[in-house]
């Protein structure tokens, strides 16, 4: 691959294109390995800031990524000593030029691994640099430093943090409540008539129960943000799946004048994975039972002109007071809640994840009543054997 620019510097397009540190082997300058010539790219479309200088340590190339994290202005960079254009420190105040000695120091080093670093203000940066050579040992011909902003790694760190804490509140509740009732139990077994004993060992299933339930949704957290969530793909019939969800919720106490379901015929084949679809079904529905208010509609029709591909859809909507719009961004991130506290937070995010692993869509509104509204999508679909 070779960058080109029509930047004066003659050197910035060969020295990003080869890589840094790499050479390009027997192929011509601005070729690939077959000899056909390689896509031309600007250091100014690459995402990362891109900072080289030459072997006298002056800077030739600064894209804009690099002025943008940096807030130096190109032209007050190029041609400029490395250290000056780019004046890092370490968290401990060291000047780290001074600290690395790129072109003095020994000729075995490649280059610097990625580290946070501080640019004058304090403005934190994450920064690699690789020290490129013509020759083992030989002296260093020009240095390439790559920066990027820490907000995507804050975000990270804090997210992962916040799994960590609701994990643990979740946690504490049901394990607190099974020790205590298995210990009581242990200790005191005589004492306890049978129905005082079937009512803590119910208590310690259903805590127990929790703890599987939260460990299932952490297990699929895991799988959708790797990208390993599988789909085993099976003729599903959805509206059966929906009387099954709604038989449950009114074997629980919930009256079934609240559901109604309307379905629009004929439905195309629909093949999906049985047991995720469930889990999709059952968060919907719990979450317009519990958080909405009035008659639960659930609607099965046929994907539309505007949608994507071909294949159902299918619409929950409660008549509520619905979800605020200033949150409706957020609906399916980690841990929103809405208004109401309780739960993980973490069931949206997962029906979000199981949709999408699908091939399909889900999108959050406002229903004809003004309650909340969610409508999924799900194509034909085939598995792979079929196809």
């Amino acid at each position: 691959m070779t960058v080109g620019t029509s930047r004066p510097a003659a050197r910035e397009g060969a020295l990003v294109g080869g890589g840094a540190g790499t050479r390009a082997g027997p192929a011509a300058p601005g070729t690939g390995a077959s000899g056909a010539a390689a896509p031309a790219i600007d250091p100014d479309d690459l995402p990362d800031g891109l900072v080289v200088a030459d072997e006298h340590g002056r800077v030739v190339c600064f894209n804009a990524a690099a002025v943008r994290l940096t807030a130096v202005p190109r032209a007050e960079a190029i041609g400029r000593p490395l250290e000056r254009a780019l004046p890092l420190e370490d968290l401990k105040g060291r000047r780290w030029w001074a600290l690395t000695d790129p072109y003095g120091g020994l000729a075995i080093r490649a280059g610097q691994p990625e580290r946070n670093l501080l640019l004058p203000g304090n403005r934190e940066v994450l920064v690699a640099a690789r020290y490129v050579r013509e020759e083992p040992l030989g002296p260093v011909r020009q240095v390439v430093v790559t920066l990027r902003g820490t907000e995507a790694r804050r975000r990270t760190e804090r997210s992962h943090a916040e799994l960590i804490a609701t994990v643990a509140h979740e946690l504490r509740s049901p394990l607190t409540s099974v020790k205590g009732f298995t210990a009581t139990l242990l200790a005191k077994w005589e004492r306890f008539t049978d129905d005082q004993k079937r009512l803590m060992l119910e208590t310690v299933d259903a805590d127990a129960g929790r703890v599987t339930r939260l460990i299932a949704e952490l297990l699929d957290i895991s799988r959708i943000d790797s990208g390993r969530l599988e789909v085993r793909r099976q003729p599903v019939d959805i509206a059966a799946a929906i009387g099954r969800h709604i038989q449950a919720h009114t074997a629980r106490g919930q009256s079934p004048d609240r559901f109604f379901v309307r379905v629009r015929r004929p439905l195309p084949d629909l093949w999906a994975d049985p047991d995720k679809i469930d889990q999709v079904l059952g968060n919907l529905l719990e979450n317009a039972v519990r958080h909405g208010e009035g008659t639960v509609t659930i609607e099965v029709a046929p994907t539309g002109p505007h949608d994507d591909e071909k294949g159902t859809a299918v619409t929950v909507s409660d008549e509520g007071p619905g979800i605020p719009e200033e949150s409706m961004g957020r609906v399916f991130t980690r841990f929103w809640r809405g208004s109401k506290r309780g739960g993980t937070g973490l069931g949206l995010y997962i029906v979000k994840g199981i949709v999408e692993a699908h091939g399909g869509t889900i999108t959050v509104g406002r229903g004809p009543a003004g309650g909340a509204q969610f409508r999924f999508t799900l194509p034909v679909g085939a598995p792979a054997y079929l196809s």
